[in-house]
């Protein structure tokens, strides 16, 4: 291994550990609760050293809204890909309650995370909530586009595919504020009754 190849894997290692730090603090405290120096103390860094690596709290924020974003993409894209393998992509209704079941379960399955990038957007700089407001469409779009496929096929009776998705999309957000490790039910469970739950919402008429 090079000098420079050991200094960016030092680098990434001390990002990683902040971000981490980060998350925890903001969890905590909340994002105005939090200051540097906690997350440099929970970070076992100097406060110093987390200038080092992000010129702001906010930036720490940003990175952590951004990946928390593109988690819940990529687990509904796996999630869609799956099932019109299975099911074939003219099942509407296996495809939305497959893609719901990911969405849900991974707002339990990474719930800290989930409920920082949710609940803290508004301390997010103009331009980085503009970047995530784009994620934001790309995954109402998605959800969105499931409803009304449905609805064109004629197997769902929802007369508002987007007030629906919209519906769908908030009800697994709200898992991450009252979801407990320690509770009755776990991720998975959780997903696949908000699978079904969503289906009810957009009224599936069940063939036969």
């Amino acid at each position: 291994m090079t000098r420079g190849t050991t200094g960016n894997a030092r680098g990434e290692l001390a990002r990683a550990r902040l971000l981490d730090a980060a998350l925890q603090s903001f969890a905590r405290r909340g994002f105005h609760g939090t200051g540097t120096r906690d997350i440099a103390e929970a970070a076992g860094m100097s406060p110093a050293a987390v200038y080092v690596h992000y010129r702001t709290k906010e930036e720490l924020l940003f990175e952590l809204s951004l990946a928390g974003h593109r988690q819940v993409r990529q687990v509904m894209d796996e999630a869609l890909t799956g099932s019109s393998a299975e099911a074939g992509p003219a099942d509407p209704a296996r495809r939305l309650r497959d893609v719901v079941r990911a969405f849900t379960s991974w707002h339990a399955r990474a719930q800290i995370h989930a409920r920082v990038v949710q609940y803290e957007m508004a301390a997010l700089s103009p331009q980085h909530a503009t970047e995530i407001a784009g994620l934001r469409r790309e995954i109402e779009s998605l959800m969105r586009r499931l409803v009304t496929d449905g609805r064109d096929a004629g197997v769902f009776g929802v007369a508002n595919p987007r007030l629906a998705a919209l519906a769908i999309l908030s009800l697994g957000i709200d898992v991450a504020r009252w979801y407990r490790p320690d509770g009755a039910w776990g991720p998975d469970e959780i997903g696949a009754q908000y699978g079904d739950l969503a289906l009810d919402l957009v009224r599936w008429t069940r063939a036969g």
